[in-house]
């Protein structure tokens, strides 16, 4: 039976990571692999947690750049709280993405992008894959309450999880998709709760990887253990054999233990 590993050397894909709050850390784990493995991405998307690594990656930095950053974050670098809706005004996390992001552009990207941000006028989701590529990262990663709204194109948006979290809406359909979907570890969340479901679509197989350490703005030591424990899940995900129907999606599921 064909593995993770071989479904991915046999045709181009494309990689959505979905949102979850301090999940960037286990994405970029994921990645990591990915990349040691020589399995790269022909293009990408991503919602908030997702569109952060997926961005990072897409303008040009590897995948062990990305998470020696998120390694060494610290939260005063992103923490300034301001009156306003929501706590952070979010002026040190876009100096931030300023500072890290190596393309200024989409266009400059190495991999075509699409990134998801809510509208707070239209109540919709955007797709934004074209033109500065800073604002689009930003405002999907705008978490409702910790983070003000953001500017794009002139409109006010917030993360793009609100209603993509898989943050797939930029691909095309008939895309194959590989899919790293965060399960959500939030205490809000009830069990059976939307959020906890893994999103059909064809032509995607999803990797799955429950029971990752939670991260938070106050406990991001966490991180690197939750950045370990999604490389040491991924490694063993590409040697399992995807189930499913493949009309509605392959799943690769596991415990991060």
């Amino acid at each position: 039976m064909a593995t993770l590993r071989d479904h991915l050397r046999a045709e181009p894909f494309a990689l959505a990571l979905s949102s979850g709050f301090f999940g960037f850390f286990a994405h970029a784990g994921f990645l990591t692999v990915l990349e040691d493995e020589g399995l790269l991405p022909t293009r990408l998307a991503g919602s908030s947690a997702g569109a952060l690594v997926a961005g990072c990656w897409a303008a040009g930095l590897d995948a062990p750049a990305i998470a020696e950053r998120f390694r060494t974050l610290r939260r005063e670098e992103f923490w300034d709280p301001a009156p306003g809706l929501g706590l952070l005004r979010g002026h040190r996390f876009r100096g931030l993405l300023d500072e890290t992001l190596p393309s200024a552009s989409f266009e400059s990207c190495r991999a075509p992008l699409a990134v998801s941000v809510y509208d707070l006028l239209a109540r919709r989701t955007e797709v934004v894959d074209r033109g500065p590529l800073a604002p689009a990262i930003h405002a999907s990663a705008a978490f409702p309450g910790m983070f003000q709204p953001v500017k794009v194109n002139a409109r006010p948006c917030l993360d793009g999880g609100i209603a993509d979290r898989p943050g797939t809406r930029g691909l095309p359909a008939g895309t194959r998709v590989l899919y790293h979907h965060l399960s959500s570890r939030s205490p809000w969340r009830r069990k059976g709760s939307p959020a906890l479901a893994v999103p059909s679509r064809e032509g995607q197989i999803a990797v799955v990887v429950d029971g990752l350490p939670r991260v938070s703005p106050f406990d991001l030591d966490a991180g690197p253990r939750a950045f370990d424990a999604a490389r040491a899940a991924t490694r063993r995900a590409l040697d399992l054999a995807p189930h499913g129907d493949a009309r509605a999606g392959l799943v690769v599921r596991l415990n991060a233990g």
